[in-house]
């Protein structure tokens, strides 16, 4: 596996990606409606909504030629409450639809993308079933955002029964942190509720690059949804006490450790290997 195509690779947990691929060998091309703040990849600026624009894309673009091996998107309006909650949609998923569409026509049988936390019931309004959450219960989405992360993951499960041969990988990514931004971690503790909802959770975004290139070279085929945070909250407080503090009553299985993440990563460890490498607590 060598040449990728990233969709999104000028976004913040996108330039992570770019820099992890180009480090582990990949040749990489980056489709993006603006260029990334450093060119360590080509860009070619593609409006995704376009299929005819994605195909020629993911053929190939004058130097920039193909066959690719994999394709990783991003691309996305990132959150919800940034547009009306039509836009947000109307952005998201024909966007994921023409990725997917574009890689069953041109043969490409390895697609890695951007599903959300989000699926996971968030903002936790309605407390979660029970903690650390895992993928184990169906999808809660509160939000158009959410719904459309929801419709791309019902979009790649079948694209996947269609061509058994196709790996599409769903990776719910927890709130993307670059370095900088642990500086304000420590004020957290003051006041969990700041933070309750995605359960005082977050993904590096060098981790969330690992969990990418983990997931290309993954040797599983079919469709495969993955929650994908670092193994620790952004909390000093314990579980337990934020917990019966902010969600009392709530099951806490015997897997909830100490200040161990609530949004379990264990299927990621298993069947993608992923094991995250940083924590805010070594920066500040």
């Amino acid at each position: 596996m060598t040449k990728v195509i990233v969709t999104g690779g000028s976004g913040k947990l996108g330039r992570a990606v770019l820099a992890d691929l180009v480090a582990h060998g990949y040749k990489v091309l980056n489709l993006d409606q603006r260029m990334p703040r450093e060119s360590i990849v080509p860009t070619v600026r593609v409006d995704l909504r376009d299929f005819g624009e994605v195909i020629a894309a993911l053929s190939g673009v004058d130097e920039h030629k193909g066959p690719f091996d994999a394709i990783v998107h991003l691309a996305a309006i990132p959150a919800p409450g940034l547009f009306a909650n039509a836009r947000t949609f109307a952005n998201n998923v024909p966007a994921t639809y023409n990725v997917f569409e574009a890689a069953r026509v041109l043969g490409i049988k390895t697609v890695v993308f951007a599903s959300s936390e989000t699926v996971l019931g968030l903002p936790f309004d309605k407390p979660p079933p029970y903690v650390p959450v895992d993928e184990e219960y169906y999808p809660r989405p509160e939000s158009a955002y959410s719904l459309g992360k929801l419709v791309d993951e019902t979009i790649a499960q079948q694209f996947a029964r269609w061509d058994p041969a196709l790996k599409i990988v769903a990776l719910r990514f927890s709130n993307v942190m670059d370095v900088e931004d642990y500086a304000a971690f420590p004020g957290f503790d003051s006041d969990p509720g700041k933070r309750k909802w995605n359960l005082w959770s977050y993904i590096d975004a060098r981790d969330g690059a690992q969990a990418v290139r983990k997931a290309i070279e993954a040797g599983f085929a079919g469709f495969e949804a993955f929650i994908i945070a670092n193994a620790d909250t952004v909390m000093s407080r314990s579980n337990a006490s934020l917990m019966a503090e902010v969600f009392a009553g709530v099951e806490t299985r015997p897997t909830m450790s100490a200040t161990g993440t609530l949004l379990s990563i264990e299927k990621a460890r298993r069947m993608l290997d992923y094991t995250p490498q940083h924590s805010w607590r070594d920066h500040v």
